[in-house]
């Protein structure tokens, strides 16, 4: 059975990335979001499958230049543990680590760009297109910004 992490920040990447809670009966998976409030009963839903990394934003940039390399070690230590084969992420900057550790490592990279963007990238979008093995759209349009994408449609 193919191990897969699904990682994403907390929010909205996050809601799209639950929508494929259906996938998680037929791998071994493993669920990484940020430590929230809001998220601390996903850890009750799905116990030893969850683990958390810290909650940082790139709005208070200060905080968030201290916050970014715990999480790349923290990331570097998961998947160590975790030993996956495939990633598969919503974004964004959470993520961002885990999936160019995976591709240095020669595993899938899996990566969904956020339903809220129709006509834009997202950072993290611009900075894992490049190494994602399949970087799937949920907007038709955003197939000019991302020529190689497959376009699937929306999560929801």
């Amino acid at each position: 059975m193919k191990k897969i992490i699904f990682i994403s920040s907390t929010g909205g990447h996050l809601s799209e990335l639950l929508q494929l809670h259906t996938l998680f009966d037929h791998y071994d998976y493993h669920l990484i979001t940020e430590y929230t409030k809001s998220n601390i009963p996903l850890k009750d839903i799905y116990k030893k499958k969850m683990s958390f990394l810290m909650y940082g934003t790139k709005h208070n940039l200060l905080t968030y230049l201290f916050i970014f390399p715990i999480n790349c070690i923290r990331s570097l230590y998961l998947y160590f543990k975790l030993k996956p084969d495939v990633i598969i992420s919503t974004g964004a900057h959470t993520a961002v680590p885990m999936c160019f550790i995976a591709h240095f490592f020669k595993k899938k990279v899996i990566f969904i760009e956020t339903f809220a963007n129709i006509h834009t990238k997202t950072l993290s979008g611009r900075f894992i297109y490049p190494i994602a093995d399949c970087f799937i759209v949920q907007w038709e349009s955003m197939l000019e910004l991302y020529p190689k994408a497959i376009y699937l449609g929306w999560i929801f």
